[in-house]
């Protein structure tokens, strides 16, 4: 996601994340890898009334694996501290009345959006003040 955010900053769409714990210096190692502005939700409010998790069965799946090598390829380790297996998402969210444009829910860890649909939604934004 941070590959768009000179797009993103052109059409005046700030780019976020929001995490669920903060464990050591997590947020901070991250940091690197995320261009926009990180918020702690301690409480998980924005997780919902019910996370998604996914359990260790997915372990077992190819796709877990081979975006883990993929990560650790570019130089991300990250931690066994912490929850580990509440799933992630990406929303693309509109100005008043629009709501939600894109919502992209992982099915499995690493289970990436795709990057042209973000910015087509982005697009759908207007310019505000």
């Amino acid at each position: 996601l941070s590959s768009l955010k000179p797009q993103l900053d052109q059409l005046g769409v700030p780019l976020y994340a929001v995490v669920k714990e903060d464990i050591g210096t997590e947020v901070q190692n991250f940091r690197p890898y995320f261009k926009g502005e990180i918020f702690l939700d301690e409480k998980r409010c924005f997780y919902g009334p019910r996370e998604r998790r996914m359990g260790l069965l997915a372990f077992v799946r190819v796709g877990v694996w081979l975006s883990g090598l993929r990560a650790f390829r570019k130089g991300f380790m990250g931690n066994v501290l912490g929850e580990g297996f509440v799933l992630g998402g990406v929303f693309v969210i509109g100005r008043g009345q629009q709501g939600i444009l894109l919502e992209h829910r992982e099915k499995e860890f690493g289970d990436k959006v795709n990057i042209s649909e973000v910015l087509q939604a982005a697009k759908k934004i207007p310019l505000g003040n």
